[in-house]
C-alpha cells in the first residue's frame, strides 16, 4: 500500500501536469506547423511552404485589422490603468465615503457581467447618444470606450491588491521628512505600485486585443479588428492565412514573455548583489 502511495505521489502529479500542458499547448503546436503547409488541406501536412505568410502580407483586411487592434489595445490599456489606479486608490485609501458600496458594485460589475450584455447595453447607449447629440459614430472610439469599461475592472483589482499590501509607514516617513502629498505620491507611492500597474496594463492590453464580442457590437462600417476578421474568415471555412497570423502573434508574445522574464531575472540578481555588498560593507 505504501509503495502504491509513493508511486502516486511521485508520478501522478507529473503525469497530470504533463497532460494539462499537452491539452493547452498541443493545439498551438499544430497551428504553427500547419501555417507552413503547402496546401489548404486541414489535418494533412503536404509539404513546407511560406505561401500563407506571403498571402498574409497581401491580405489588406488582416493587416488593417491588426493595426486597428494594436491601436485600440494601446489606448484601452493606458486609459484602463489610469482610471483603474484612481479607483483603486479611492477604495483603499478612503475607507468610508457615501456611496462606497455602489461604487464597488459598479467597478466590479464588468467582471461578472457577460460580455454580450455589456456590448448590447453599450450599443444601445451609443445609438441613443448619437441620435441625441450626434456623437459618437461607431468605430474605433466606441470600441476603445467599450474595452476601457471592461479593462477598468481588471486594472482596479490588480492595483488594489498591491495598494493593500503597501506599508503606509513609508509614506508617513516621507511626509515627516518634508515631502508634500504630491511628492509622496510621485516619489513613494507610484514607484511602489508600478509593477502592479505594468501587470494591469499588460492584462488589459491582452483582453482588448483579443476581444470579439464587444467589438462586434461597437464597430462600424469599415472598422474591423483583427479578431473580428479572423472570426469572419473561420466561419467561411479554412484559411491558412489565419494560421500564419496566429503564428506571428504567438512568436511576438513568446519573445515579449522571454524578454520580460530575462529582465526580471537580471534585476533580481542585481538586487541580490547589492544586498550582499551592503551586508559585507
Amino acid at each position: 500500500m505504501s509503495a502504491w502511495r509513493n508511486f502516486l505521489q511521485r508520478y501522478l502529479g507529473r503525469f497530470w501536469l504533463a497532460a494539462v500542458y499537452l491539452f493547452l499547448y498541443a493545439p498551438l503546436v499544430f497551428l504553427v506547423v500547419f501555417s507552413f503547409n503547402s496546401t489548404r488541406q486541414d489535418g494533412v501536412f503536404t509539404g513546407f511552404s511560406l505561401r500563407w505568410y506571403a498571402a498574409l502580407m497581401s491580405d489588406t483586411r488582416l493587416v488593417e485589422g491588426f493595426f486597428l487592434s494594436l491601436k485600440v489595445a494601446l489606448l484601452t490599456a493606458t486609459f484602463s490603468v489610469i482610471l483603474g489606479a484612481m479607483a483603486a486608490f479611492v477604495l483603499v485609501r478612503y475607507a468610508r465615503f457615501r456611496g462606497r458600496p455602489l461604487f464597488i458594485g459598479l467597478v466590479n460589475a464588468p467582471l461578472v457581467m457577460p460580455e454580450v450584455i455589456i456590448g448590447l447595453s453599450l450599443l444601445l447607449l451609443m445609438v441613443a447618444a448619437q441620435r441625441a447629440i450626434g456623437w459618437p459614430e461607431r468605430g474605433m472610439a466606441t470600441i476603445v470606450l467599450g474595452h476601457t469599461l471592461l479593462g477598468i475592472a481588471y486594472a482596479t483589482v490588480v492595483i488594489q491588491s498591491r495598494l493593500k499590501e503597501m506599508d503606509r509607514a513609508i509614506e508617513e516617513a516621507a511626509m515627516d521628512l518634508g515631502c508634500r502629498p504630491l511628492q509622496v505620491f510621485l516619489l513613494v507611492t507610484l514607484p511602489s505600485i508600478a509593477p502592479a500597474m505594468v501587470a494591469a496594463w499588460l492584462l488589459t492590453f491582452t483582453l482588448s486585443f483579443d476581444d470579439v464580442v464587444i467589438s462586434e457590437f461597437l464597430s462600424g462600417p469599415g472598422v474591423t479588428t483583427l479578431p473580428q476578421v479572423i472570426f469572419s474568415y473561420a466561419r467561411r471555412g479554412i484559411n491558412p492565412s489565419i494560421y500564419a497570423a496566429a503564428t506571428l502573434l504567438i512568436a511576438a508574445v513568446s519573445i515579449g514573455i522571454i524578454g520580460y522574464s530575462l529582465a526580471m531575472a537580471r534585476q533580481h540578481r542585481k538586487r541580490l548583489r547589492d544586498t550582499a555588498s551592503v551586508l559585507r560593507g
